[in-house]
């Protein structure tokens, strides 16, 4: 039973998201028109390979992460997949937010859970950079940085981060701001 914390986060999650559960890969779809995904080095490349790729990828991140959230605190949202329902016992106390079905199969080992876990924090530039730099090496995936009041999420992936804004207006100025950071595909990926 989720304490009244976690109901507190799974209610502004549904008010401001309906009907997408907090997985950063399946909120792109149903909200494109306030999306806007960043590719995390020079054309387009993927992966950084020496330290000084690194501090463009982190650069990028934190840039776009600083506009979004100074001054602010944030929640920062990290899963843990697995094909298991419960909750690993050695995860099930800090943070645990609420568990994910996000593929279900009649089989029961090709089912996956998404458990995820949420801290709260105030915003600095660099606060999280071990997890973005673990998150562009492909380490971890599935990351959501969103303010307390879940309006603007940063989804960081190995390659990027897809940006969610409260309006299409907010939106166009940060991609704007941001342009030669943007995929040269039309489709924005």
């Amino acid at each position: 039973m989720p304490d009244s914390g976690q109901a507190d986060l799974t209610e502004l999650w549904q008010q401001r998201w309906p009907g997408c559960p907090p997985v950063g890969y399946k909120l792109r779809d149903p909200y494109r028109d306030v999306w806007v995904r960043f590719h995390s080095l020079p054309e387009s490349k993927r992966y950084a390979e020496d330290e000084s790729e690194y501090a463009v990828v982190l650069e990028r991140y934190n840039t776009v992460l600083d506009e979004l959230f100074t001054g602010a605190d944030v929640y920062v949202i990290t899963p843990l997949w697995t094909t298991e329902a419960e909750v690993p016992s050695f995860q099930s106390v800090a943070g645990y937010w609420q568990s994910l079905l996000v593929q279900d199969d009649p089989d029961p080992e090709f089912r996956t859970y998404c458990h995820l876990f949420a801290v709260r924090r105030p915003w600095r530039r660099g606060c999280i950079d071990e997890l973005l730099r673990d998150t562009a090496d492909e380490k971890v995936g599935g990351v959501l940085i969103t303010d307390t009041r879940m309006q603007r999420i940063h989804h960081p992936y190995d390659g990027g981060a897809d940006v969610f804004l409260p309006t299409s207006e907010e939106r166009d100025r940060l991609r704007d701001r941001h342009a030669d950071w943007l995929s040269s595909h039309p489709s924005g990926l």
